[in-house]
């Protein structure tokens, strides 16, 4: 794999070469990445892999024309090629008036802060192996357990490259390791599976193996003999795992793209009380050692710290430069990019601030609801924000959960749950998008 600087130097020589080919403007990104991934099943190894790639995509503007073309083929020559039929493809592009690189005035500079990303380690397929083997030997240990569907360890690095023919040029790499393992219980046709995954940034920082492993296998012998749900209106509590799906929805319904096509359920709620004032929402891409950290976004500007929900208000969209020029705002930092296509917009490290209540006392005064562990579906009206998704979980009888159902639907509108929400203080950062415990209530089940 290159270095950050090798990577720099294809992105800076494809604009440079862009701009001397005859474009008015250009921007290039490379990304190369590689990784490591060992699989075992029934205390067998099962595969190793290892997969390399690299990829370079070129932006030229003609005026207010744009084109976007990309390879994995670094040849001078080929390279060469890449240019002239990008050129030729934007002087033939309909005109867009809010397309361009993000303003110069606002591209970041200087030192890039630490996001203390890569680690440096490079763990050997014999390492992977044995850290895999001991997730599914301590997840088949557990009483219950009847079959596995395998576990295993990656490793990989990934480099980032960004050049813009009007001053940005800045590279980061980023390491990434992990653990999981997939437990089956019970016997013939009252079979139940369930996993159990951790990420991180650095090596060390992942959990023993055998934890994961554990908490896998319990989980899937806790779904054993699921019973049946009487349809009605209750409370719904969403397990860490499943609730950030729910800020998800948000940042989907704030982006850019979604406000300027007209697409988003909030189009009408900015600056206005969306949760309860208990609640905030916080983007941190400046979080070291974050899966989603970022110094620099997809169009060269500076990333920082931010209060998607601050008590419960809407305090702005996320926006790359041509959204926020057709919505008359500045950008905000949040482009995102790939090697194909124009930026887009995403946010990076995202969590939803606790309480100080736990999750035994959030659910406490819940006579007959649902703790739900697993969705499925893809039941979410993005424009008018109606919610409806294949659930299963366990029952919540007198402040305490019992039994497993599964095969029903929970089912309400967005905007009323985002006003029903309240959080435990159990939150732990381990994905991307970070929630304690979640409750909202009145929601629809539909079940037997």
């Amino acid at each position: 794999m290159l270095t950050k600087q090798a990577a720099l130097d294809r992105a800076q020589s494809l604009v440079e070469n862009a701009i001397k080919a005859g474009a008015d403007a250009a921007d290039a990104v490379y990304i190369c990445d590689g990784s490591t991934d060992v699989q075992v099943r029934l205390g067998l190894l099962e595969e190793v892999s290892r997969s390399e790639s690299e990829d370079i995509g070129l932006r030229v503007f003609a005026g207010q024309k744009s084109a976007t073309i990309s390879s994995s083929y670094m040849n001078p020559d080929i390279l060469a090629g890449l240019i002239t039929r990008a050129i030729d493809m934007a002087r033939e592009a309909p005109d867009d008036p809010y397309a361009g690189l993000a303003p110069q005035n606002m591209l970041m500079t200087g030192d890039l802060p630490d996001i203390d990303s890569d680690d440096g380690e490079d763990p050997s397929p014999a390492t992977l192996r044995q850290c895999a083997l001991a997730c599914e030997d301590a997840a088949r240990a557990v009483a219950g357990v009847t079959g596995s569907e395998g576990a295993g360890a990656t490793a990989g690095r990934s480099i980032f490259a960004l050049a813009t023919s009007h001053g940005f040029a800045a590279a980061n790499s980023a390491s990434g390791y992990s653990i999981y393992a997939s437990l089956l219980a019970g016997e013939g046709d009252h079979k139940e599976r369930d996993y159990d995954y951790r990420t991180a940034r650095y090596h060390g920082d992942l959990p023993d193996p055998q934890g994961v492993g554990a908490l896998a296998a319990e989980r899937a012998v806790g779904r054993l003999n699921p019973v049946t749900v009487k349809s009605g209106a209750m409370p719904i509590l969403f397990d860490p795992r499943v609730g950030g799906s729910l800020v998800g929805h948000l940042l989907g319904a704030i982006s850019g793209s979604a406000v300027t096509r007209r697409t988003s359920f909030l189009l009408e709620s900015l600056n206005e009380q969306l949760f309860d004032n208990a609640i905030s929402i916080i983007d941190d891409p400046l979080r070291r050692r974050g899966l989603s950290s970022r110094a620099f976004d997809g169009e060269g500007l500076p990333t920082s710290r931010r209060a998607i929900i601050d008590k419960g208000l809407l305090t702005g969209w996320m926006m790359d430069s041509a959204s926020a020029r057709q919505l008359s705002l500045a950008p905000t930092g949040h482009a995102s990019r790939g090697t194909g296509g124009a930026p887009g917009v995403s946010a990076s490290n995202v969590h939803l601030e606790g309480s100080d209540i736990t999750p035994l006392q959030l659910m406490n005064d819940v006579k007959n609801g649902i703790y739900i562990t697993e969705l499925s579906g893809q039941g979410v009206n993005p424009v008018t924000g109606d919610y409806s998704r294949g659930a299963s979980g366990f029952l919540i009888e007198n402040g305490e959960i019992t039994l497993a159902v599964s095969e029903f639907t929970i089912a309400g509108n967005l905007k009323d749950m985002f006003r029903r929400m309240r959080a435990a203080n159990d939150l732990e950062f381990t994905r991307s998008v970070n929630v304690p415990t979640l409750r909202v209530d009145g929601m629809m089940v539909a079940g037997a």
